[in-house]
């Protein structure tokens, strides 16, 4: 049943090296389609011509469309939380602000430069199995932020920080995506989203010390 998010993972995940190519063929082709003509008009179909893959070798990895976004999503996260491993070094120092502002920049970035992210985290709000899929992807990776905190807040409860960070997150990803719409200035939403982010962590951060 399309209901139930477990299922909107791949049927199998390749190891060998010609099966992972066409994986990461499918993958690729799937974010330059998404761009092209949006979710709605996105198909296996055509996904699978794009990457010169038979439509059956797709269908052996991903059940849908539904499945693939699923994918990109959770690439797409996995991704940032590797990237938070120099950032996590920084944060119990005194000069955590600027390390901050530094990644939130780089996030900022990466939604300027590939516009894929944005149709990729539109896409994950389509139906409630996409949704439940991705707010799954979203609590791993809050998990990672929550490790971040805890030098940062070392006598907050570990329940708080966990729903610190999914607050930061969600807010951070909705931010993200107001910041590239249409007639709205990047710049100046990305500027607000630090300013938010400061004004919370601070304030987590004096009611754990004090």
């Amino acid at each position: 049943m399309q209901d139930d998010p477990q299922e909107l993972m791949p049927r199998r995940r390749p190891t060998q090296e010609r099966s992972k190519r066409k994986f990461d063929a499918l993958l690729q082709s799937s974010r330059e389609l998404l761009v092209e003509v949006g979710f709605e008009s996105f198909t296996c179909e055509e996904v699978a011509a794009r990457a010169e893959v038979p439509i059956g070798t797709l269908y052996q990895f991903f059940a849908n469309k539904y499945v693939i976004v699923c994918e990109l999503n959770r690439q797409d996260l996995v991704a940032v939380s590797r990237e938070l491993a120099d950032f996590h070094g920084g944060v119990p120092s005194l000069d955590w602000l600027r390390h901050m502002n530094q990644f939130v920049d780089h996030l900022a970035n990466l939604w300027m430069t590939d516009p894929s992210r944005r149709e990729v985290w539109l896409a994950m709000q389509s139906t409630p199995s996409t949704r439940a899929t991705g707010a799954k992807h979203e609590k791993e990776f809050a998990e990672v932020v929550a490790q971040m905190l805890r030098p940062l807040t070392p006598r907050t409860p570990r329940e708080r920080r966990t729903t610190m960070a999914q607050v930061l997150v969600h807010v951070v990803y909705s931010m993200l995506n107001f910041s590239v719409q249409d007639q709205q200035s990047h710049r100046e939403a990305v500027a607000e989203l630090k300013r938010l982010m400061v004004a919370y962590l601070l304030v987590a951060e004096k009611d754990s010390r004090s």
